[in-house]
């Protein structure tokens, strides 16, 4: 029906104008219909047929990662979130504080631009529609040209949901086909944008004039001390470097090992399917993961590839029981790019000597390079340690004696289940939160008056007179 629309901003308002009808048919729904909806939602994506059609087209048409992982992923991020919403109040009166004569009033932002990456085709539209039907908005999903058809199919199954609960299908649409201009013209018109993927795509969202929720470079660092559970390190390190074969950003890219358990971490990593490259094998590594030295993002041939196929293409014999190639490393920066964020399971191995403050100083130096603001975490029975890291980096999240995955939400945590993690002003963001369905509404504040609070001078200034004089 679009095919009618030559000019990319017709199109963005025809899609957008069908939103904003389908979301003024939702705004007066009282909370019960709209977790009915995005229960629904959810339902039509977790489905065990419907996850693994979703899995399967997207390994076959983007060539990222593996069906087994995408299942659990899909599965595990959709079902996460719908808990997470449970409960929470997104319609009316959302919070009251009578002290203070305040009652906020949740209301919806409108429509939803979302973006979405090529390495999460799948999870990812389901994710940020629950997100934004929660707060009673209709969304609009540009996706990758490359992972296109796993987006749409992601998007038809929605829509049905949306009717089978009496919901406007168009409260969901995707841009099809897809194109540049098409995404930019609909940044432009959208209300929000959410933007999820490479560092171009989130500058794009910014400087469209939308207000926007975007992401900062992955690049996760994660320190293991000298009082970790070396077991439960390794066997978590291992889980979050081969997951889906490393498409989520917050795979571990670089450890930061005390010296003293330094072999004792490597040989258990070797147990679990890492393979040590030799100096010879890191160089070929290098050269095929990077054939443009003045290039910081890997080639396309290795982003989230098996560890079999990465070491065939760089010439390494690697034992069939290969699961990540492990890379030591000793510097940081652009001379050094296994430093940087790989999008693949090779994984850098630093080692460090003396306090914690050496491997909180190397941490910020990795993330300096790529990743300020994302995330680390370190394995200790230290809490001094957790400090050290928690106080001492620019991070929005310390994942402590965790897989980092966990970092976007886990049931053993408390971090809001999310695909969309930013990094602060660090990361050029606007917030450190995981974003979540309290980002999908814009808050009312009445205010009543109340009792005068007092306010003294004498109380506010007295120790600056006392010192400096009045």
């Amino acid at each position: 029906m679009l095919a009618e629309f030559s000019d990319d901003e017709s199109v963005a308002h025809l899609l957008v104008g069908r939103a904003r009808t389908a979301q003024a048919q939702i705004e007066a729904y009282r909370q019960d219909e709209v977790d009915a909806l995005t229960t629904a939602v959810a339902w039509s994506v977790v489905r065990p047929d419907r996850a693994e059609a979703l899995a399967q087209l997207a390994v076959e048409e983007g060539g990222f990662g593996n069906f087994a992982d995408k299942v659990v992923k899909i599965r595990n991020r959709i079902i996460g979130t719908l808990a997470d919403m449970a409960g929470l109040r997104t319609v009316g009166v959302v919070e009251e504080t009578p002290e203070r004569g305040l009652v906020k009033i949740a209301k919806p932002v409108g429509v939803v631009a979302a973006l979405i990456p090529t390495t999460g085709p799948d999870a990812t539209p389901p994710l940020k529609a629950l997100l934004a039907l929660k707060g009673r908005n209709a969304i609009i999903v540009a996706a990758h040209p490359r992972t296109q058809r796993t987006t749409e199919l992601a998007v038809r199954y929605m829509r049905e949901a949306c009717e089978q609960v009496g919901a406007p299908a168009d409260l969901i649409q995707v841009i099809a086909p897809p194109s540049l201009g098409k995404t930019q013209a609909l940044m432009r018109q959208a209300d929000l944008i959410v933007a999820t993927g490479g560092e171009a795509m989130v500058k794009a969202a910014y400087s469209s004039g939308t207000p926007a929720y975007g992401v900062g470079v992955g690049n996760a660092v994660h320190v293991v001390d000298e009082s970790a559970d070396l077991d439960d390190a390794a066997k978590m390190i291992a889980a979050a470097k081969t997951f889906d074969y490393a498409t989520s950003c917050l795979a571990d890219n670089a450890l930061v090992v005390e010296a003293s358990i330094y072999d004792d971490l490597l040989t258990r990593l070797g147990a679990l399917g890492g393979y040590l490259c030799g100096a010879d094998e890191k160089a070929a590594l290098g050269r095929l993961m990077w054939p443009d030295p003045d290039a910081h993002i890997p080639a396309l041939a290795v982003i989230a590839k098996s560890a079999p196929e990465i070491a065939r293409l760089a010439g390494i014999a690697v034992p069939d029981s290969t699961r990540f190639l492990i890379v030591e490393e000793e510097g940081t920066g652009p001379g050094y790019p296994f430093s940087g964020e790989k999008l693949c399971i090779v994984l850098t191995l630093y080692r460090y000597q003396g306090p914690i403050a050496r491997a909180v100083e190397r941490v910020n130096a990795i993330t300096d390079y790529q990743g300020r603001g994302h995330t680390c975490g370190i394995h200790t029975l230290l809490d001094e340690h957790v400090d050290a890291l928690a106080f001492g980096t620019r991070t929005a999240r310390v994942m402590v004696n965790q897989s980092l995955n966990e970092g976007a939400g886990s049931p053993r945590n408390g971090l809001p289940y999310t695909l969309s993690l930013s990094c602060g002003t660090w990361g050029r963001n606007i917030t450190t939160e995981n974003v979540n369905a309290r980002h999908f509404v814009n808050l009312t504040w009445v205010s009543r008056p109340i009792m005068p609070r007092p306010i003294s001078e004498d109380a506010l200034f007295r120790s600056h007179w006392e010192r400096h004089g009045r």
